[in-house]
């Protein structure tokens, strides 16, 4: 995975990044997060690291999150949320 990691170092950093409006949950940490370089850095760690996804939904209802959007095709993560919390509201 090293070669893939370089080159995703490598376009995530010609990438123009804006400070966030909101926090972002990244899977390699679960943890809220607003700074620029630590949301790059653990985007290339997110390649090899294990994913969090229960730590993240449990910090963001822990911080306020009630509801969850799922973008994309398929409806898996809505129900993975489902499990975490049954009050979570799915939209």
């Amino acid at each position: 995975m090293e070669p893939a990691r370089e080159r995703l170092a490598a376009a995530i950093e010609a990438t123009t990044f804006n400070i966030p409006r909101c926090p972002i949950y990244q899977n390699a940490t679960a943890t809220p997060q607003t700074d620029v370089a630590e949301i790059r850095k653990n985007l290339i760690a997110q390649l090899t690291a294990p994913v969090k996804w229960t730590q993240s939904v449990e910090h963001m209802l822990a911080d306020g999150a009630n509801t969850f959007t799922e973008v994309g095709p398929g409806k898996v993560l809505q129900g993975l949320v489902k499990k975490i919390n049954k009050e979570a509201v799915i939209v």
